[in-house]
């Protein structure tokens, strides 16, 4: 009997998620409603941070983060070429330049040293970014205090891409808390650690973000009449006092991860085990496998190693096809932002950040998520094997 394959990610969905959404839906609340607030405050209480504001999307998140820290025409925002193209759109969102910083070639990170390279550059050329967003590679933060402390010194906003990462912690204190951050934001996609469906988050210590982030995620219209230009008509009344997005949550998206709060370490503890054992079986292979800074602790979202190609005799694309063939749904994260058509028209070019470009020839994502089971994750390696030999 064929065996049925293995994705590199899953959600995880029990009884009591199934329950929590049958609860709104037999509610009055179907779309704005109190599972929200009850799903922002949890994830502000878990990660240590005033406020939290819930959307639609990671994407729209980071949209409206940017628009927050009021980046727009003239102004650039630096990010990593190694993330999904949303953490480097969202600018272009903004009416913003864009451009990259090379990654450090053990944790995949932004690189801290070469983002101060880059802004000692900027800084002499008169080109210094309004926004930078360093992102948590496969659940693990970057060097946050250094670029904390450059952000001080070069004056730009920090807004942390923590799609990967609710559940880890940086220096001890969990992701999320905004200690070297103006903002983070928080992806709840199926295949990453919680799941609303759909759905993102942005968190931030700071009132007069928080007020534009819930305006911004509503078509820019405010019911508070301490934000009004004029005096209220009365209890129905509200106004639009700037142009704002339709990127609401639902209730019955916020109910489902509020539930999946409650198992959140659970999910993190869960991929540390396989990730430990991953390293224990891969010792032996032909290939790199993850670098865990010693101030980390990833959510783990993905695992991802590299090959030595130099010491294999198949290419990078025939070990993943390879895999693909055994049922083995590898991925690959990321194809270098800067090498997309897209930013090739706007004069991007191969070579310019060579790490990247080294990082993308050799990596594949293995299966990763909280219900892998052993023996699924020994079909993987056995697999892989077969694919390296």
């Amino acid at each position: 009997m064929k065996q049925a394959p293995i994705p590199y990610g899953r959600q995880s969905i029990s009884e009591a998620d199934i329950q929590a959404v049958v609860d709104v839906l037999r509610s009055d609340w179907l779309t704005q409603g109190p599972s929200i607030e009850r799903f922002e405050q949890a994830v502000a209480q878990y990660c240590g941070a005033k406020y939290a504001v819930a959307v639609n999307s990671a994407t729209s998140a980071l949209h409206i983060a940017c628009l927050a820290a009021e980046l727009g025409e003239g102004d650039t925002l630096w990010t990593t070429p190694n993330t999904f193209v949303a953490s480097a759109n969202c600018g272009l969102y903004c009416g913003a330049g864009v451009d990259f910083v090379d990654i450090d070639p053990r944790t995949y990170n932004l690189s801290a040293a070469e983002l101060e390279k880059k802004l000692v550059q900027a800084k002499a050329a008169g080109k210094l970014p309004k926004v930078v967003i360093p992102v948590h590679f496969s659940g693990q933060p970057c060097e946050m205090e250094k670029i904390a402390a450059l952000s001080r010194e070069y004056g730009f906003a920090v807004i942390e891409d923590a799609s990967h990462a609710i559940g880890g912690k940086y220096k001890g204190e969990a992701i999320g808390g905004c200690r070297f951050s103006d903002m983070t934001v928080f992806s709840f996609h199926p295949v990453k650690i919680i799941t609303t469906a759909e759905g993102g988050m942005v968190l931030t210590n700071r009132k007069d973000l928080y007020e534009r982030l819930i305006r911004l995620r509503s078509h820019g219209i405010t019911r508070d009449p301490a934000f009004m230009e004029w005096e209220s008509d009365g209890p129905w009344y509200y106004q639009q006092i700037e142009l704002g997005f339709n990127y609401r949550i639902t209730d019955l998206q916020a109910a489902l991860g509020l539930s999946q709060m409650t198992r959140l370490d659970e999910f993190v503890a869960a991929r540390h085990r396989l990730a430990a054992r991953y390293d224990e079986l891969l010792a032996q292979f032909p290939v790199v496998t993850p670098y865990q800074h010693a101030d980390s602790y990833s959510g783990l979202h993905l695992y991802v190693i590299r090959l030595k190609l130099d010491q294999i005799s198949k290419s990078h694309r025939e070990v993943f096809e390879s895999l693909r063939g055994q049922g083995i749904l590898v991925n690959l994260h990321y194809i270098p932002v800067h090498s997309q058509p897209y930013y090739r028209r706007l004069g991007f070019q191969p070579g310019d950040f060579p790490e990247s470009e080294r990082y993308y020839a050799e990596a594949i994502s293995l299966p990763m998520f909280s219900s892998l089971s052993e023996e699924q994750q020994d079909r993987v390696v056995a697999a892989l094997k077969e694919a390296l030999s």
